[in-house]
């Protein structure tokens, strides 16, 4: 009898620490190119690549506990979310498929995870072909992506590629993305699928703010010896510096609320 109650004492105390111990950790997959990756993964990344960054790599700083609230509709009884970066510089929907990078991520993809899935720089560089993809591949795509996703019962999230800092006319940036866009909207009202207009959005932010602050603070804009990555300097008005990373992840994670 003693020992049937201590067996009893035993698994009640169990159950009370598993009630308080249980996390959900839910998983955020980013899959996209080099405006989304994460070049903090990479080694002598302070020698050699600092200050560059993809928004994906400030992505997890928004997502403390005090936060959580606000993306709680989008996901399922979460405790902690946790941002698994796989976007890579110069991927293309198709690229990023052929090379098996995608098959990584739905062989350990979990009921309630997300994949957010930005791409179309690199699809629409006909000047590349071994990354052009055109639109009709790109949709195609984009659907194989969110149909295995759904298999999974994963929750896939749509985003029109990122705003290049280029072409600017009478003080409003343009889309520099030509069809891409669309092809994305189509999808997500064929598919059903949460969308984020991050091209809108960004093209809009960029022209409140102008084209000098936005060149200079925003994009990896900077003269000879500032850092120590870049002697001579750099003119990049496709890929983001710090404050334009976490600018961006910004808008992403104010988007979401409102999905």
């Amino acid at each position: 009898m003693k020992k049937y109650s201590l067996t009893v004492i035993t698994l009640v105390l169990c159950t009370i620490l598993t009630s308080f111990t249980y996390q959900k950790v839910t998983t955020i997959y980013l899959i996209g190119d080099s405006t989304v990756a994460d070049y903090s993964l990479e080694d002598d990344y302070d020698s050699k690549r600092y200050p560059l960054v993809g928004w994906g790599q400030m992505f997890q700083a928004f997502f403390v506990k005090d936060s959580l609230k606000y993306v709680e509709h989008l996901l399922e009884d979460v405790r902690e979310v946790r941002v698994d970066d796989r976007a890579k510089g110069g991927r293309s929907t198709r690229t990023f498929f052929q090379e098996g990078r995608w098959s990584a991520i739905y062989k350990t993809l979990q009921k309630g995870d997300v994949v957010m899935m930005q791409f179309g720089h690199n699809d629409g560089a006909e000047n590349y072909p071994e990354r052009y993809v055109n639109i009709d591949g790109y949709k195609e795509f984009l659907r194989l992506f969110i149909d295995q996703t759904r298999l999974r019962g994963a929750l896939p999230i749509l985003l029109t590629p990122v705003a290049r800092n280029y072409p600017w006319r009478e003080g409003k940036l343009h889309n520099v993305h030509g069809e891409y866009p669309q092809a994305v909207k189509e999808v997500a009202r064929e598919m059903d699928v949460k969308l984020i207009d991050l091209n809108e959005l960004s093209m809009v932010h960029f022209s409140e703010k102008g084209q000098d602050y936005v060149t200079e603070n925003y994009f990896m804009n900077f003269p000879a010896g500032q850092f120590q990555a870049y002697p001579d300097g750099q003119k990049d008005n496709t890929h983001f510096q710090v404050a334009g990373g976490k600018l961006i992840a910004q808008l992403v994670f104010n988007a979401m609320k409102k999905l």
